[in-house]
């Protein structure tokens, strides 16, 4: 029992740092690419606001998939898969892979927007998201 709560606990501290680092060397990376001052407001903002597909002509934004409040599991709008929360404090594994990001960034960005979203965005929704 002892043993099994020190591998837990140390599972934790080890998830926590490696999300700690990943965050720190993906906002780093944002502003050598001329991103300044992160915003948690401004990433809630575009988190939130509704752009217009240009096929469809449906509505669509963050949180249509991965849900406003961030502690809670989302539903991808068109496949219906589940979304584990966006919230590291709810979901550990969130933002511990620079890869993972990058590739959500590119894929949900696009999907969303229409376009890829800027260093600045990038780093406005991981302070958004850490929140």
């Amino acid at each position: 029992m002892r043993r099994t709560a020190m591998l837990v606990l140390t599972g934790l501290v080890l998830t926590s740092s490696a999300y700690a680092a990943t965050l720190d060397e993906r906002l780093a990376d944002y502003r050598r690419q001329g991103a300044t001052n992160f915003s948690a407001q401004a990433g809630e903002a575009l988190w939130n606001k509704e752009f217009t597909d240009a096929r469809s002509g449906e509505k669509r934004s963050c949180a249509t998939c991965h849900h406003a409040n961030l502690a809670e599991p989302g539903k991808h709008a068109e496949t219906g898969k589940l979304i584990k929360p966006m919230k590291p404090a709810a979901n550990p594994e969130r933002l511990t892979d620079a890869r993972k990001i990058e590739k959500w960034f590119l894929r949900n960005c696009k999907w969303t927007y229409g376009r890829e979203c800027t260093a600045q965005e990038k780093g406005d929704f991981l302070t958004f998201i850490n929140r």
